[in-house]
């Protein structure tokens, strides 16, 4: 059975699309077929794989807002990774589907024929708690929660941890959190180092403890279209990732 696995949080700039395009490579690495969904109209996703968003026709947003099959919009940038990506469209769809009856749902109902064609299923969300982010919790099996390791991120996770029960109690019930995962982390500074353990003693059975340490090098493979483990395999950060990959399998 594939796994689909939704990265969330309300909270931009916390590691979310970086978490996604490196764990898609880590599990790439281990000989998995990997899909990654940009449900975020920034499209940075879409970038980090090299793919330029003003040569794509077709996108995550026509799927959602029409009958096309999201395999229509699926592109294969990367050996064992598939993309369906996502243009600044997709900002647009929230209000399209508003009245849309089913509206939570419509994501799965487009993953559900494909996800068996993979071993697993990434989702990148968008910074908010909008509809493109319920429907992205309504499709998961699982959730990640990249946690910034600053005091504002650590408060604002409340916010997405009520709204995941919300989504158990009325779209999802299977949906479970796969863990939270400590991001930007720099070790020098007492703050990330208190965040870190406020997470360790309030959220002991949740927290993934393999805490992704801020590294220019992570920006610098974005640049280049890589992930990290591409772009500096030996590093802290490409075996953090690997390892964090290797924990979620093995739950």
């Amino acid at each position: 059975m594939s796994r689909v696995l939704t990265i969330a949080n309300q909270k931009g700039g916390v590691g979310k699309t970086t978490t996604t395009r490196n764990l898609a490579a880590a599990w790439a690495e281990r000989g998995k077929q990997v899909l990654v969904i940009d449900l975020d109209p920034q499209g940075a996703l879409t970038l980090s794989l090299g793919v330029n968003p003003a040569q794509l026709q077709q996108t995550v947003y026509d799927a959602m807002v029409s009958s096309l099959p999201l395999a229509d919009v699926v592109h294969s940038p990367r050996g064992r990774i598939d993309l369906a990506p996502a243009t600044i469209d997709l900002a647009g769809a929230e209000v399209e589907l508003l009245n849309e009856i089913g509206r939570e749902h419509i994501l799965r109902g487009k993953l559900d024929p494909v996800r068996e064609r993979y071993d697993v299923v990434l989702i990148d969300c968008p910074p908010s708690l909008g509809l493109l982010t319920i429907n992205a919790l309504a499709a998961a099996d699982e959730v990640l929660i990249p946690v910034q390791c600053q005091y504002l991120s650590f408060r604002g996770m409340q916010l997405l941890l009520r709204t995941i029960e919300k989504v158990q109690a009325r779209a999802n019930p299977k949906l479970k959190i796969a863990g939270l995962l400590p991001t930007l982390y720099d070790a020098r500074t007492v703050h990330a180092r208190e965040v870190l353990e406020e997470l360790r003693a309030t959220y002991p059975e949740l927290l993934i403890d393999v805490p992704i340490r801020y590294r220019v090098g992570l920006a610098d493979a974005v640049v280049a279209g890589q992930s990290i483990l591409e772009f500096d395999g030996r590093s802290d950060a490409a075996a953090a990732y690997r390892q964090v990959a290797e924990v979620i399998v093995h739950e």
